[in-house]
């Protein structure tokens, strides 16, 4: 099954999916752009059904401001699946302390978080978020990985991962699936368009992850040229059954229907077409709508 915030859904009723993204996020590296508006999330959400999107995957962790009990009421007023996540990002993204005070606390949240409901809220997350560091796992991220890990083994939750810049993508799956036992299945790599060498990426996929490419935010735009050409090499190196795509909208200024775009609406009404265009209908069949109902599903044993 597939956890949303309106329970749990058959993995062919996802339907047509943003893989990564956020409705609401609040970051300490972001001030003055968080994503807090529930009108704007609304028009948003609905912008992305009007486009024909059917589900949207919130990688907002614990601790960001993920507004989990407004997120039932946005999925049925538009229709459209939302899977919350938990987990725990970068340092720097929360105020000075916050990190502190659930370190030694963090498996046991994220399993709260996964069975038993986000805050106060009965909303149960879907998906498990961490982070890593530029090109090495530095000793925050190992901690949170670790606690991921505990906490995948104890639901079957994916676990997605940012990578900072795109770089410790293998670094990941070394601590992950080769020390901790995740099967690499249950491992998102995110973000790796950022680091867009289509060398590593099929190298990675060999090795059984998800890839997700989470453009066109803002923050990626120096690498949406190279984005087609990634996908192409890992399409022709066979792995089109492994690859996810996401907006990633993580600012005020990035949203669509209130902001300056792209927005999440983009990835199907620019974004699809060329994939399909260019790579084949069965390609962006495979990105936006198969894949996702794989990679999202779970094994809910707690």
């Amino acid at each position: 099954m597939i956890r949303t915030v309106l329970g749990d859904l058959r993995p062919e009723a996802l339907g047509v999916t943003d893989s990564h993204d956020h409705l609401f996020f609040r970051s300490a590296m972001l001030p003055g752009q968080e994503l807090d508006d529930e009108v704007a999330a609304v028009a948003e959400v609905r912008a992305f059904a009007a486009a024909g999107g059917q589900a949207i995957v919130q990688w907002t962790p614990h601790g960001l401001g993920r507004r989990a009990e407004l997120l039932p009421g946005i999925s049925t007023s538009t229709g459209v699946s939302l899977i919350a996540a938990t987990g725990l990002h970068r340092r720097e993204h929360y105020p000075d302390g916050f990190v502190d005070k659930v370190r030694d606390q963090l498996a046991e949240i994220f399993v709260r978080e996964l069975t038993v409901g986000i805050g106060n809220s009965s909303v149960r997350a879907g998906l498990i978020k961490v982070a890593g560091g530029f090109h090495i796992l530095d000793a925050h991220a190992e901690l949170v990985m670790r606690a991921a890990a505990e906490a995948h083994h104890a639901t079957g939750a994916s676990i997605a991962i940012h990578h900072e810049l795109g770089s410790a993508a293998d670094a990941v799956l070394d601590l992950l699936v080769d020390e901790l036992d995740v099967h690499p299945a249950g491992v998102i790599l995110g973000h790796l368009n950022r680091f867009p060498d289509y060398r590593r990426h099929l190298e990675l996929a060999e090795r059984g992850a998800w890839l997700a490419f989470d453009g066109p935010s803002r923050a990626n735009n120096a690498t949406d040229p190279r984005l087609m050409d990634c996908l192409a090499a890992l399409v022709d190196g066979g792995y089109a059954d492994q690859l996810l795509l996401g907006g990633d909208t993580t600012s005020a200024r990035a949203r669509a229907s209130t902001g300056e775009g792209p927005g999440i609406p983009y990835l199907l009404t620019h974004l699809r077409p060329r994939i399909a265009r260019h790579l084949g209908e069965d390609v962006a069949d495979a990105v936006f709508r198969v894949n996702p109902a794989r990679a999202f599903s779970t094994d809910w044993r707690a």
